[in-house]
């Protein structure tokens, strides 16, 4: 197999296979299952061997994800050296596309392996669920009319990365969805949605050039950030609604110590037009997503003991 691209010599650091799969875009994978399991843990107890599984198999469908939205930005002209936010695979260290899309796709046959395992111990009617995940991280760079190409890549990160992620981890284990796990999902499906968001204000002005429609493009940026600060706002008085219902406990509220971090993802896309100067705003959207999981999953499991 060729490994070069365009008289680039490939190179193999690890720091640069680490890149290669967007490691900042993996809480989104991560959180979810983390999340799901610990309500499960709440209601039926939990089988760590099958948490292990999910969590693999999510990861692997998120970074065969981010390297087909590699694959396919290259081929339609999207990426550049001087992209920002790519893995950079092809256009900065000289790896093929072919290879780019084998890795996609060795990822993908073992996250199905994977998930064979898991619904061999759980319950067939998820593999249905599980393709239906593994396509729509497909089509969203690939296919003749790519998600985000549209203004609803938010939309289906958020529903099928986030949302369904937890209860799909949460079923596993408890044989059953629970009103709870679902009340649960829906803040964080809306913040695995704002990473997607995030990197979309980022882009603005080159997916606008190129024709995408994103929710940016299509609302205006400032319209864009308005909407995302709704978003975190209302991610926070959801979990004030679920405490006040009794739905779960105030330890839930611990999640409240992320507010920082999502006060600084606005702040750090105001103003800026840049994308080199949105960064650490995109970072800081991520690690919104990442700490408020986390702490809900730790006020949840306190919960578990008192």
């Amino acid at each position: 197999m060729q490994t070069e691209y365009d008289g680039l010599p490939m190179k193999r650091t690890w720091k640069i296979w680490w890149e290669l799969i967007r490691p900042h875009t993996l809480t989104a994978a991560f959180v979810p299952v983390l999340l799901g399991t610990v309500i499960a843990l709440l209601e039926d107890g939990v089988n760590w061997l099958l948490f292990a599984a999910m969590m693999l198999a999510s990861i692997l469908i998120q970074a065969a994800t981010n390297l087909f939205n590699e694959y396919y930005d290259f081929k339609r002209g999207l990426d550049t050296e001087e992209s920002v936010g790519i893995g950079g695979g092809i256009v900065r260290h000289g790896m093929t596309p072919k290879l780019i899309m084998t890795l996609a796709l060795g990822m993908y046959a073992i996250a199905l392996l994977i998930g064979i395992y898991i619904c061999a111990a759980s319950s067939w009617w998820l593999a249905a669920v599980g393709l239906v995940c593994m396509l729509v991280g497909y089509l969203y760079t690939g296919g003749p009319l790519p998600i985000s190409y549209t203004p609803f890549g938010e939309l289906f990160s958020g529903l099928f990365m986030g949302f369904l992620i937890i209860l799909i981890a949460f079923y596993i284990q408890a044989g059953y969805v629970s009103t709870t796990a679902i009340l649960i999902a829906i803040p964080s499906g809306i913040l695995v949605g704002l990473i997607n968001l995030s990197n979309n204000l980022r882009d603005h002005d080159g997916d606008k050039e190129h024709g995408r429609k994103t929710m940016p493009v299509v609302m205006g940026r400032k319209n864009a950030l308005t909407f995302m600060a709704i978003m975190f706002a209302f991610s926070y008085l959801w979990l004030i609604g679920l405490v006040v219902t009794g739905s779960v406990t105030a330890w839930i509220l611990l999640a409240f110590l992320s507010i920082p971090k999502a006060m600084k993802a606005i702040k750090g896309f105001v103003g800026k037009t840049q994308p080199i100067t949105m960064v650490p705003a995109m970072k800081a959207t991520a690690q919104t997503n990442t700490f408020f999981g986390l702490l809900m999953a730790i006020g949840l499991f306190i919960s578990y003991f008192i």
